[in-house]
């Protein structure tokens, strides 16, 4: 998948200072919130939208569930790219400076192959069991994220981005 280039970053930190890997990072986070922001755009218009997610354990595929009679659905098929936010504000809300954010970019398919659909919902279900009869209802769709990049953000202004290896867990 393409995306728009990597970004030039620079990592500071001093030279006694082991930091865990920008990976390592990133999954703690995304495995810690259940909860994140799906943004998406239809007619020159942003929309951002609340849902429950779950990942994949390489960090290649998010998904997430929807109605298919909400504006979100309609713009999640009119267009394949989206965004989805993910911060630790609810665990760090004291200190500004730690909080962490990521900002996942990538392409989104809804999934109709009954393998697939099997898989990434149990996936959900582990993480999110409130949602089995929302899930089993026919007028909830069900999404993948394809991950293309994580840009993760810290101490609110250092930028490190990172990409899971192509064809994960897809």
């Amino acid at each position: 998948m393409t995306d728009e280039p990597f970004l030039e970053t620079q990592e500071s930190r001093g030279p006694s200072e082991e930091a865990p890997s920008i990976e390592d990072r990133i999954g703690r986070l995304v495995r810690e919130q259940p909860y994140a922001i799906l943004c998406t755009q239809g007619e020159g218009q942003p929309y951002g939208s609340l849902v429950a997610i779950a990942t994949t354990d390489d960090l290649a595929s998010m998904v997430f569930a929807t109605p298919r009679a909400t504006r979100k659905y309609r713009l999640l098929m009119e267009c394949d790219h989206v965004a989805v936010v993910i911060d630790s504000r609810s665990r760090k809300c004291h200190d500004m400076m730690e909080i962490e954010a990521c900002t996942v970019t990538g392409r989104v398919t809804e999934l109709v192959d009954a393998d697939e659909l099997s898989r990434f919902s149990e996936l959900l279900l582990a993480r999110h069991s409130q949602l089995k009869e929302f899930l089993a209802s026919p007028s909830t769709a069900l999404f993948r994220v394809d991950v293309v990049r994580y840009f993760h953000v810290s101490r609110f202004q250092e930028v490190r981005q990172w990409a899971p290896p192509s064809g994960s867990s897809r």
